[in-house]
């Protein structure tokens, strides 16, 4: 299949500025491959502990269970993420938005065929949160676990030291992720060298465990237990978690860096420990209660821990900072209401900080702790989100492939039978366990969903309103040509989202104070379907008046990663062009302001309350756009919805 990483050395290049491969590589390992990195600390243990219906650790069985871990991350990993998805970024970001983001453009004529994609970019998203609040709890609480291990009688610390841990986690968000990612690599290079060090010798001590390379065993499993293995793959799924972060943040290091440290350390690693656990459980049957805390000896499982510990941490940092970058990304393509936004790095554009979703997650993390109170439990409820967003990314990259790249029929039939076949069967075991946890990321994602289609309507609906408001610019540009309202000297900027319209702000103002300023700008920020734009190709000004009335248009063009600085951006404009020779610091902000509230005299559905109630609760304005407060005024209107 084609590619469309026409940017990809320049997206590596900024990532990593005059840092080499090798450093971007150690990067990748770091933040990419927490979450799939540290799967062997519970995947097995779930795959052979799944109630009455658990796998027999006999030797068939057992074989074909590491036959089936091993094909399902080369399938799903090494073939549809590595060698495939990655394939499609929009100018070098990736993630399930940015196939979003992708196919919106082709699709612009086709209202049904664009929601329907903005649908499933919102399904994608929701389960992105439901992951982004089982992962924590499950990768600290599978690591803490271990003591129990180490020593039965610590098994009562492991909820009291799970919570400190995610507690801090939590707590120190707000100061970003630069100064830790600078020892996320390193920790997680002494991880997957030390998953590696604990298989082999198993290996060694059995290798009757590498005939499982061969995918004849995992078919004779299947054949030979088709329910047994059936409800596997609803543990066995647990070995691709992290699959979506191979891709959400290739724009961070770049694909081929990705690439590099998949093949090179992550995929060798994993498969010698899952052969190692798989041996380890041929010998001593009784190990498959805790098969990856077994691999080692016991004079190292404190220090495993310890080390797991620090690993499922990074794992929980990178899914904590996926659901920033997501979140803001689903601001831009307007599914959620304005957040507020706060850079944690001068350098790094996407190392951000969002409050509202760190503490939604830290809330929902607790909950899960107190609720399924082990990682064996909550496995129950993880696969689902896995399974959902492995499908979602497919059926959008299919999409993608046959609109845009014009792939061969036959090729996307060979995709559908092969990834579509495998992720269709993951699904299906995992509703399996709709009653026993599995009910978890979909309510997650119901609710997320409820939310978004609901901000996406009730804006479109605020919108139209405004706009009748507001009325058409050209008829209020007659007026002040007509010299029917009086002119004050000064310069006044209004935020406005078209040049179409009056803002609100400006109209409030004429018909309150009945004067115009010498000066207005109206403001506009164009988010593109690009994760950044550059300063020389960011603002476009153009004369609304066309006859010295003094209106000017300014647009600002931002990418997903790009803040909507409105000084900053008209910073560039401002002195540089024959409209705008004043002097931006004297310029007084007029922010539109909506109150909204539902009507009295009407019966209003619960989707109108809750649009209003996340209305009520946006970021405000002036912080997302940088206005200054004390040259910032509020004018607008009120609308009963």
């Amino acid at each position: 299949m084609p590619s469309t990483s026409r940017r990809a050395s320049a997206v590596v290049g900024s990532a990593g500025g005059h840092r080499g491969g090798l450093t971007l590589g150690l990067g990748a390992l770091g933040v990419v491959f927490g979450d799939i990195g540290t799967s062997p600390l519970y995947a097995m243990q779930a795959v052979f502990s799944i109630g009455q219906h658990s796998v027999e650790p006999t030797r068939d069985d057992v074989l074909g269970v590491i036959s089936m871990v091993l094909w399902s991350i080369t399938i799903v990993v090494s073939f549809k993420y590595v060698a495939l998805a990655m394939r499609a970024d929009n100018e070098g970001e990736g993630g399930i938005l940015a196939l979003v983001a992708l196919l919106r453009d082709r699709l612009a004529g086709r209202p049904r065929a664009l929601g329907a994609v903005l649908l499933l970019g919102m399904i994608g998203a929701a389960l992105f949160y439901g992951d982004s609040v089982i992962t924590p709890a499950i990768s600290v609480m599978s690591a803490v676990e271990g003591i129990g291990v180490v020593d039965p009688r610590l098994e009562s610390l492991v909820l009291p030291v799970s919570v400190v841990i995610l507690t801090v986690l939590f707590l120190v968000q707000r100061w970003g992720t630069e100064a830790v990612g600078r020892v996320f690599g390193p920790v997680m290079t002494v991880w997957f060298v030390t998953l590696a060090a604990l298989g082999l010798p198993h290996v060694l001590r059995a290798p009757e465990i590498l005939q499982s390379v061969s995918p004849t065993y995992a078919l004779a499993f299947v054949a030979g237990h088709p329910w047994q293995a059936f409800l596997a793959m609803g543990a066995v799924v647990l070995t691709i978690t992290g699959a979506e972060a191979l891709y959400a943040d290739m724009g961070h290091f770049g694909a081929r860096a990705i690439r590099s440290a998949w093949w090179v350390a992550v995929f060798p690693a994993l498969a010698i420990n899952y052969l190692g656990q798989g041996a380890l459980i041929l010998v001593d049957p009784q190990a498959a209660a805790s098969p990856f805390f077994s691999l080692a000896p016991t004079w190292a499982r404190l220090p495993l821990v310890v080390l797991a510990t620090v690993a499922t941490v990074i794992a929980s940092q990178a899914v904590i900072s996926g659901a920033f970058s997501v979140s803001r990304q689903a601001v831009r393509l307007g599914m959620l209401p304005r957040l507020t936004v706060r850079h944690t790095s001068r350098e790094e554009g996407g190392q951000i900080y969002v409050p509202v979703v760190n503490w939604s997650l830290f809330a929902g993390v607790l909950v899960l702790v107190a609720a399924f109170q082990s990682s064996e439990r909550l496995a129950t409820a993880y696969g689902l989100a896995v399974t959902g967003t492995l499908l979602l990314t497919s059926a959008l990259f299919l999409l993608l492939a046959h609109t845009v790249w014009r792939v061969a029929v036959w090729k996307l039939v060979v995709f559908v039978a092969v990834v579509g076949t495998l992720e269709l069967v993951f699904l299906a075991a995992n509703l399996t366990k709709v009653v026993s946890g599995g009910w978890l990321p979909l309510v997650i994602a119901v609710v997320v969903v409820t939310m978004m289609t609901t901000w996406r309507a009730g804006a479109a609906v605020l919108r139209e309103q405004e706009r009748e408001l507001g009325g058409p610019l050209d008829l209020f540009v007659a007026i002040l040509r007509d010299g029917r309202v009086a002119r004050v000297p000064g310069v006044a900027i209004y935020p406005h989202p078209n040049s179409t319209t009056t803002p609100l702000a400006l109209r409030s103002n004429v018909d309150f104070n009945q004067v115009v300023h010498e000066h207005v700008v109206l403001v506009r920020i164009v988010n593109e379907n690009v994760p950044h734009v550059r300063h020389v190709d960011r603002v476009t000004v153009e004369d609304i008046g066309h006859d010295g009335v003094g209106i000017v248009a300014v647009s600002i063009r931002v990418g997903f990663t790009d803040s909507q600085d409105v000084p900053r951006g008209l910073a560039l404009a401002f002195g540089q062009h024959p409209l705008l020779p004043f002097d931006l610091d004297s310029a007084h902000y007029f922010l539109s302001v909506t109150t909204i509230h539902a009507a009295p005299w009407s019966l209003r559905t619960w989707r109108t309350r809750l649009f209003i109630w996340m209305a009520h609760n946006a970021a405000d304005r002036t912080e997302v756009f940088h206005l200054p407060p004390e040259r910032t005024v509020l004018m607008g209107a009120h609308i009963d919805l």
